[in-house]
């Protein structure tokens, strides 16, 4: 599941996608555009500067932008830098994984290897995604929506 952490920091890139080049913005300004809380906005950016995703700059002209263009960022990238593996569960993690404690046979278990198939699933279409396509709300993403519609599941 997505996080608020996770949430509001793909909301902030999109703000930030749809700065013209060179453009920055200061979190403050994209906090109240989102309606995000300025402090938790301030440790979000921190990480995704930290992670590559962003630069910052201090001073008069200063703020946050892009570190590259949108089409260059990926969906998956961010929600990984934000709230971790995407599997729903630690067994299923191909980069944390984590025994359960309750099962003796983590290769056999059916539970696990379900959510190995979900997993894969979810990281297809995240890992795939990019900040440009999900800025610009495309069919790709309008299609991937309708997946997630009630009367489809």
């Amino acid at each position: 599941m997505l996080t608020k952490k996770g949430k509001y920091g793909l909301k902030a890139l999109v703000d930030l996608a749809q700065l013209d080049i060179g453009e920055t913005a200061f979190v403050t300004e994209i906090a109240t555009r989102n309606n995000i809380p300025k402090k938790f906005l301030d440790t979000i950016l921190l990480d995704l500067r930290k992670a590559g995703i962003l630069r910052s700059k201090k001073g008069p002209g200063g703020g946050y932008c892009l570190s590259r263009p949108a089409s260059d960022i990926h969906i998956g990238q961010v929600i990984r830098t934000l709230d971790g593996p995407l599997a729903p569960i630690r067994c299923a993690s191909r980069t944390a994984f984590e025994a359960c404690d309750d099962c003796s046979d983590p290769v056999g278990c059916h539970v696990r290897r379900s959510m190995s198939h979900v997993r894969d699933a979810i990281a297809s279409v995240l890992d795939n995604m990019t900040l440009e396509q999900f800025a610009a709300n495309d069919n790709r993403a309008d299609a991937i929506e309708m997946l997630w519609e009630p009367e489809a599941v």
